[in-house]
C-alpha cells in the first residue's frame, strides 16, 4: 500500500507530538539531533521514501512538538516507543543523527524487538552534559557574554568539516520548524545531562551501523568506536571529510552507506 505523505501528531504522556510519513514498505523510523526538528532529513527522505515507510518524529521540545519545561532522556525514549504503538509499528529500522543517536540507543535497549535494524550517526554512549555544554565549557573564555545561536557559529569550525554545507542545511530546516527559544534550549540540553547506556548496550539485538565523522568536535570518533564495540553485532565507520553531521557533509557515501545496510541494492 502507498501512503502517501502525511503530517501527523499523537499524544504522549500529555505531550502532543508532530511527525511526517512518506512511502511505503519496511517502516523507517528517523530521529533528529540537538534543537533540530524533523526537516533535518528532508534531503534523505527523498531517496529513502522510494524504499521505505519513512516516518520522521519533531522530538518533544522540538519543531511543531509541544515544548514542556522540562523533561528527560527517557521522556524522548518513551515518546518514540509510544510512536511506533500510535502507528501500529511492531519492528523498524532506527535511524538517529547525534540526540536522535541518544534517543535510539535507548529506545533499542528498553524494546530490542521493536529495533530491526539500528544506525548511529554522530553519536555517543554516555555524558555529564550535552555535547554541545560541554564544547561550549570548553571554549568558555571565547565565548564569553555571547548568547546560544552566537556560540553555535563561533564553535562551528570545531564541529564541522564543509561549513558551507552545513550552514544551508541548517537555515533551511530551521525557516521549516518553530523557533526555540533560549528557555526551551536549555530545557532539550539539561534532558540530556547525565545519561550513561554503556552497561545496557549489550542487550541491543539489532545488527548496528555506526557512522562517525572524523572532523566532529562534539562526539568525536572514538566515543562512537567505544559505542559499536559495547553493541554485540555493531559495524563501525569513520567518515574521513566528515565533522557532526556526515549525512549533510558527504551525503552520497551517507546515503551509499544506510541504503546497503538496510539490503536496498
Amino acid at each position: 500500500m502507498n501512503r502517501g505523505d502525511l503530517m501527523g501528531t499523537f499524544k504522549s504522556n500529555g505531550m502532543m507530538l508532530t511527525y511526517d510519513e512518506y512511502g511505503s514498505g519496511e517502516p523507517l523510523v528517523l530521529l533528529h539531533g540537538l534543537t533540530g526538528n524533523r526537516h533535518m532529513f528532508d534531503a534523505e527522505i527523498k531517496v529513502f521514501k522510494k524504499y521505505f515507510r519513512t516516518i520522521v518524529l519533531d522530538a518533544r521540545g522540538h519543531g511543531e512538538s509541544d515544548k514542556p519545561t522540562s523533561y528527560t532522556l527517557d521522556d524522548h525514549v518513551g515518546d518514540v516507543l509510544r510512536l511506533l504503538e500510535h502507528l501500529e509499528i511492531e519492528e523498524t529500522y532506527l535511524l538517529g543523527v547525534s540526540m536522535g543517536s541518544y534517543i535510539a540507543q535507548g529506545v533499542a535497549i528498553a524494546s530490542p524487538e521493536r529495533v530491526k535494524k539500528l544506525i548511529l550517526v554522530a553519536t555517543k554512549s554516555q555524558g555529564k552534559t550535552s555535547s554541545m555544554e560541554a564544547l561550549f565549557d570548553k571554549h568558555a573564555d571565547e565565548l564569553e557574554g555571547m548568547d546560544f545561536s552566537e556560540k553555535v557559529v563561533k564553535v562551528s569550525p570545531y564541529i564541522f568539516h564543509d561549513l558551507k554545507a552545513v550552514g544551508k542545511w541548517s537555515h533551511d530546516a530551521a525557516k521549516k520548524g518553530s523557533p526555540m527559544t533560549s528557555k526551551e534550549i536549555e530545557a532539550a540540553n539539561d534532558a540530556l545531562d547525565g545519561f550513561d547506556f554503556r552497561e545496557d548496550l549489550y542487550r541491543v539485538t539489532a545488527e548496528t551501523l555506526v557512522i562517525s565523522g572524523d572532523h566532529d568536535g562534539l562526539n568525536p570518533p572514538e566515543v562512537g568506536r567505544e559505542t559499536a564495540k559495547l553493541i554485540p553485532n555493531a559495524t563501525f565507520v569513520e567518515f574521513n571529510k566528515s565533522g557532526h553531521a556526515p549525512n549533510v557533509e558527504q551525503p552520497l557515501l551517507f546515503l551509499d552507506f544506510v541504503l546497503e545496510f538496510l539490503e536496498i541494492k
